[in-house]
């Protein structure tokens, strides 16, 4: 089963001697899937895409990507093909925050190489890459509530002295929920890391799905799970929460491709 968001898009055979499809075009923090025939190798530039044994793969499309991208294709007999893929670009809010103490902006040093190291071992857990296809199930709402963080917005904390202090963009879908609310496995996975703890995102939880493609579930107030667990869809990750630094229970649903941030909401492909 493929995810919801590509199922509606009419996807072209390539004029190829093979059965490669691809979208035509994508949006800007989408997943893409695509599929070629068993034994091709795929990559986008210098990088090399996973194909499972089935000829299935996917890969991430950066907040900030502007396209075409270059989707190489090649062929056990040594061909290739080139395909270009044009990325559609999306409108990014910008909110502007004035009176945050500083200190909270920039953390001490101290703070700062915590926050650093905290997100070092979250990073490296998103390196997995193994041929499990838990990514082609579609995925659910792992809480229902009102969505009050988007992917990509990003905030610019105005200084005491008029500087300007810009944040990295938001990095995952915020969905507001009472405090102790289930949080369940949007797809199925296994878990490569949990931290209860961690300074920014407190309660945290990588699942990964397979290919390089894996959530992450942060400030959750309870944790149910294990690293090495094998989860299914549905099954109770933990519960919401606002530990770290949050203003109010929610939960923060990110996900990658490797070291590529992807919208949770494209994949979803519809708003509750």
């Amino acid at each position: 089963m493929l995810l919801a968001p590509l199922i509606a898009l009419a996807l072209p055979v390539l004029a190829s001697t093979d059965d490669t499809t691809l979208p035509p075009t994508v949006e800007q923090g989408a997943l893409v899937l695509g599929h070629t025939t068993p034994g091709n190798q795929v990559s986008i530039g210098d990088r090399p895409v996973r194909v499972g044994g089935d000829g299935a793969f996917a890969f991430g499309v950066g907040r900030d990507e502007a396209g075409p991208l270059q989707v190489e294709i090649h062929r056990p007999d040594r061909s290739s093909q080139a395909v270009a893929i044009a990325v559609t670009a999306r409108q990014w809010p910008i909110e502007r925050i004035v009176g945050v103490p500083p200190a909270t902006v920039n953390p001490p040093p101290a703070i700062a190489e915590r926050i650093a190291r905290e997100q070092a071992a979250v990073a490296s857990a998103r390196l997995r890459d193994d041929d499990r296809d838990d990514y082609e199930q579609a995925f659910q709402w792992p809480v229902q509530g009102r969505i009050s963080g988007r992917f990509g917005n990003q905030r610019v904390y105005v200084l005491p002295d008029g500087s300007d202090a810009p944040k990295s963009p938001h990095s995952g879908m915020d969905i507001a929920a009472a405090t102790g609310t289930p949080v369940l496995a949007p797809a199925p996975g296994v878990v490569t890391f949990v931290g209860p703890e961690l300074y920014l995102t407190g309660g945290t939880v990588v699942l990964d799905h397979g290919h390089g493609i894996s959530s992450n579930f942060l400030h959750l107030s309870r944790i149910d799970v294990r690293v090495g667990d094998r989860i299914a869809e549905g099954q109770r990750i933990g519960a919401v929460g606002a530990t770290g630094r949050a203003t109010g229970p929610h939960l923060h649903w990110g996900m990658n491709w490797f070291d590529v941030r992807i919208d949770p909401l494209l994949v979803l492909g519809k708003t509750p």
